[in-house]
């Protein structure tokens, strides 16, 4: 009994250790967020995007709360999401991928171009392509369209559209 006891006690904490990690949900803690180029992240055109956002973005598994970034970046929100974190960035760099022949996406009014990713990437990105700054879209799959929308429509009530530059 003396060493079946403990035995029994390792077996039920592995248990429910095994059993956290599998019905956890999303990560909600601070989110530092990698080195991206975004000169001009601090306009005032990107402060006013970012201030017509709405504070959770929708998704298919209900509303997406906004999760702090840690260091703040400037002209970038991120949204509690899984298996990633939606995030949005501000007055990136002009797509590499904008040519002439690009396939643009319009959403709510707003031209989007779908970025290319890694092969294994589970999240999505879509750059903003016809206002005076860029903005980059990263979502994931299972999120559905509901990001796009709530970005688009912040987009459009806040920036002139302006022709897509193609080169």
């Amino acid at each position: 009994m003396a060493v079946a006891l403990p035995l029994l006690l390792a077996v039920v904490v592995a248990g429910l250790g095994i059993h956290a990690r599998t019905t956890a949900g999303p990560d909600t803690g601070p989110l530092e967020l990698p080195a991206v180029a975004a000169p001009q992240a601090t306009t005032p055109a990107c402060a006013a995007v970012l201030d017509a956002l709405p504070a959770e973005l929708p998704g298919t598994g209900g509303p997406m709360p906004p999760r702090e970034l840690d260091p703040a970046v400037p002209g970038a929100r991120a949204w509690v999401a899984q298996p990633e974190p939606v995030v949005l960035r501000c007055g990136t760099d002009r797509p590499a991928e904008l040519g002439p022949t690009s396939p643009l996406i319009v959403v709510n009014g707003v031209d989007w171009l779908p970025l290319t990713g890694a092969p294994d990437a589970r999240s999505d990105t879509y750059a903003v392509v016809d206002r005076e700054v860029y903005l980059e879209l990263t979502a994931p799959t299972e999120t559905g369209p509901g990001p796009l929308q709530a970005v688009a429509d912040a987009v459009g009530a806040t920036l002139p559209m302006q022709p897509v530059q193609v080169r």
